[in-house]
């Protein structure tokens, strides 16, 4: 899907008030959360690169969130490839 910030996807698809936008990067795609209820987070949560993201989650195992569902990767370049 895409709107006015870019392409997204809903990371907890229970949710439609959260989106994870998706960029192309170098090498792999860049992500960034948008909340509709937290309007400071879109400013204050840049995008990340994947590979960020594969070294952070070590921090959140065992936790309530899973970066690895909200940060689908699959997800992310069916979208960068699909807006071509």
């Amino acid at each position: 899907m895409k709107d006015q910030r870019g392409l997204y996807y809903y990371p907890f698809p229970q949710n439609k008030r959260v989106r994870m936008y998706v960029r192309p990067g170098q090498p792999e795609p860049e992500f960034r959360l948008w909340n509709q209820d937290d309007d400071g987070l879109w400013k204050s949560h840049g995008w990340v690169p994947y590979t960020a993201i594969l070294e952070a989650r070590q921090l959140y195992r065992g936790g309530a969130f899973d970066p690895d569902k909200a940060y689908d990767i699959q997800a992310a370049k069916a979208l960068i490839a699909e807006e071509g």
